[in-house]
């Protein structure tokens, strides 16, 4: 339970947007670690603010400010089940500190009223106030202030952290953003940002429907054992599209993902009214001026396009889709109830976020508007994001992100177009960033097609880098994002340099997370033929043990290691040896046979050998485990390691009963201590080979 009242009334907002600070709630709580939870915000604001203080005899004078992902806009997203699986109170009272969180100054998906299209307001303002005042809280609560102060984040997250970094030098001493990006411009800038990803999940849209059901011969080349040439098989213009793709930083060795998207459709749904609205000449010359693929090349998207009015026949909420999992149990239905229980848990069960529409026909669904034209939600514009048959699972911005399919009934009419999605998949092609990836689209400094301006970002993203702070910043970044791709990782170096010249480098660390994706495998789609666990990493004990890093060195001066990397065609290459490449994660080789892939008979018998190594003062390897028919339990253990040793060399034999491809993996665990009983910290890395069973 809450000990004495805590005062309010003495502190006075730094900034001086924010009205006088109140508590609404002041409670003791066990779930989900025992802490004393304080909810409030600011005065004639929107900004609402949780703090979380565990016990007095846990503390060790830290505070640690989690920044929610996308467009934010939740100030209890680290504090609940889904919050701990990225690293949320536990990992919070493990670090020795204590927990801020605030909403980045507006509710949902909507601005705040007072403050209107402020970038600065909601990328950093309000959760630099929240977490001023919280410091003011901790005061009364442990008897003194916080003596160091960190601030972290992924994705929109990673995003706003580093200006909270920059832009607030008297309450953070370090930043930790993973999976950031965003464009440079010289501190202070209030404007909105502009950003790749704008452009380049056009391209990732546009690849998945040009090649249809060719995508999965591009996948197994790609895949272990696989050819490596992806572009077998393929026309001219797939080959085209494909490696512009490649150009642009798509991941390799993740293409399942392009059959995918999660965060990447949700951008679409969340600028296009905004991209429709200021960059309305392009949407129009898309299908009417020379130079456009829409004009010129009809024959490549007149297939796809979807322009009717429909009648809605059903809607459904993510209970309807949850509550019967065996009627959405098929293949086609894996990313739609992917999509449910993410919304479910975020957004609730009963929200209204999909509609049956009958009689669509034959176009390419996804990215599609649906435009309620009748009844009591008459005007709402929403975009599907996930569907299967005549079910289209609907997002919007704003107003239409909260209410959905609110207020529409069955008979109500729609407009279902996807002719701005069909123009929007060729964007990058028309709108070019200074960033390197977009290179090849240019001659001697001319455009290859006609220009557009890049477009602005939501103001909910925040303002631009500078690359001007105080303190420390170690950037984590993965390998295989396809929502933030590897090139957006070294971006933020740039900032620094420009910046602060080479001395500012001894103040940045960028340390790369190999074979992880934007979600912990558990949110990610699992391929038909492998479970995610066994290609992709959960990085969560790698964010723990970087923030771990971080106070170390802003604490005690100890900088953490970073990843060596090289950069070439968009493409991020790590070294092959742990000595090399540094950082944290072990580096795993697996081989049948003495190869990546081996063909055999029923019942023949192969070799597994996996070799790992932690680099240099990351740890030692406490668990090797190995997953020999793709299903993802890592059933086989190898017995001989006990956490002494840098290096491993582990063995396995066996054979199949069954015809088959199999995608074998050893998954490796190291430890800084060397602990094989650790709970936390227990940094992954992994590899595959194929096995294929005649």
């Amino acid at each position: 339970m809450a000990s004495q009242p805590l005062e309010v009334e003495s502190y006075v907002p730094t900034d001086s947007f924010f009205g006088q600070p109140y508590i609404d709630v002041d409670e003791w709580r066990e779930a989900p670690y025992p802490h004393r939870h304080v909810h409030g915000g600011f005065g004639d604001t929107a900004t609402r603010f949780t703090f979380y203080f565990p016990k007095v005899q846990e503390w060790q004078g830290r505070m640690y400010q989690p920044i929610e992902g996308a467009h934010a806009g939740h100030e209890e997203a680290f504090g609940g089940p889904m919050g701990e699986l990225i690293g949320g109170l536990a990992m919070t009272a493990r670090l020795g500190g204590y927990m801020s969180e605030s909403n980045s100054g507006h509710v949902g998906d909507d601005i705040d009223p007072r403050g209107g299209e402020d970038p600065g307001l909601y990328g950093w303002r309000a959760t630099a106030e929240s977490a001023r005042f919280s410091k003011h809280i901790a005061n009364q609560v442990y008897g003194r202030p916080p003596q160091y102060s960190y601030v972290w984040g992924g994705s929109g997250g990673g995003r706003r952290s580093p200006l909270s970094l920059e832009n607030a030098p008297d309450v953070f001493d370090g930043a930790l953003p993973f999976m950031g990006g965003g464009d440079i411009a010289p501190h202070g800038t209030n404007e909105k940002i502009r950003g790749a990803q704008t452009m380049s999940f056009g391209q990732m849209f546009n690849v998945q429907r040009l090649l249809g059901d060719k995508l999965d011969q591009v996948i197994d080349a790609m895949r272990p054992g696989g050819s490596g040439n992806p572009f077998t098989g393929l026309d001219t213009n797939q080959r085209e599209e494909l490696a512009n793709l490649y150009r642009l930083g798509f991941p390799r060795g993740d293409e399942y993902m392009i059959s995918q998207p999660m965060g990447q459709i949700w951008l679409w749904s969340s600028m296009a009214d905004g991209l429709l609205d200021t960059d309305a000449d392009y949407f129009e010359s898309f299908w009417t001026r020379p130079g456009y693929v829409g004009h010129d090349a009809p024959q490549h998207v007149v297939h796809d396009r979807i322009d009717l009015e429909g009648t809605v026949s059903r809607i459904l909420t993510p209970g309807d889709f949850l509550g019967e999992p065996e009627k959405w149990s098929a293949p086609e239905h894996k990313l739609l109830m992917t999509m449910a229980t993410l919304m479910g848990a975020t957004s609730g069960m009963d929200l209204p976020m999909a509609v049956e529409i009958k009689g669509v026909g034959d176009g390419y669904r996804l990215g599609t508007g649906v435009k309620i034209t009748s009844g009591a939600a008459a005007g709402r514009q929403l975009y599907c994001t996930a569907f299967t048959e005549d079910i289209f699972f609907c997002d919007g911005v704003a107003e239409a992100n909260l209410q959905r399919f609110r207020g529409v009934e069955v008979g109500d009419t729609v407009h279902v177009d996807n002719q701005a999605f069909l123009a929007y998949c060729y964007y990058s092609r028309h709108h070019l960033m200074p960033d390197e990836q977009f290179d090849f689209l240019r001659v001697d400094g001319n455009p290859l097609y006609p220009s557009h301006d890049v477009p602005l970002q939501s103001s909910l993203m925040g303002v631009s880098y500078s690359g001007q702070y105080d303190g420390k910043l170690l950037w984590v970044h993965h390998t295989h994002d396809s929502s933030l791709w590897p090139p957006q990782g070294i971006i933020y170096r740039q900032a620094v340099e420009q910046a602060q010249g080479e001395a500012g480098l001894d103040r940045f660390c960028l340390r790369w997370t190999d074979n992880a994706e934007h979600v912990p495998p558990m949110f990610a789609p699992s391929d038909p033929q492998r479970a995610t666990a066994t290609w992709l990493v959960n990085y969560q004990p790698i964010i723990e043990q970087s923030l771990v890093d971080l106070a170390r060195w802003v604490e005690d001066d100890v900088a953490p290691a970073a990843t060596a990397y090289t950069y070439h065609d968009g493409k991020i290459s790590l070294p092959a040896t742990a000595s090399e490449r540094g950082g944290i994660q072990p580096v795993v080789t697996v081989e049948v046979d003495g190869s990546d892939r081996a063909e055999v008979g029923v019942g023949t018998q192969v070799t597994l050998v996996a070799v790992a190594e932690v680099p240099p003062g990351a740890g030692k390897i406490i668990a090797v485990e190995w997953d020999i028919d793709g299903s993802g339990s890592f059933a086989e253990h190898d017995e001989t390691v006990d956490g002494s040793a840098a290096t491993s060399k582990s063995t396995l034999t066996t054979s199949y009963a069954e015809p088959g491809t199999y995608f074998v993996t050893a998954r490796v665990t190291a430890h800084r201590e060397g602990d094989v009983t650790a709970r936390s910290r227990r940094v992954e890395n992994l590899a595959s080979a194929r096995i294929v069973v005649a």
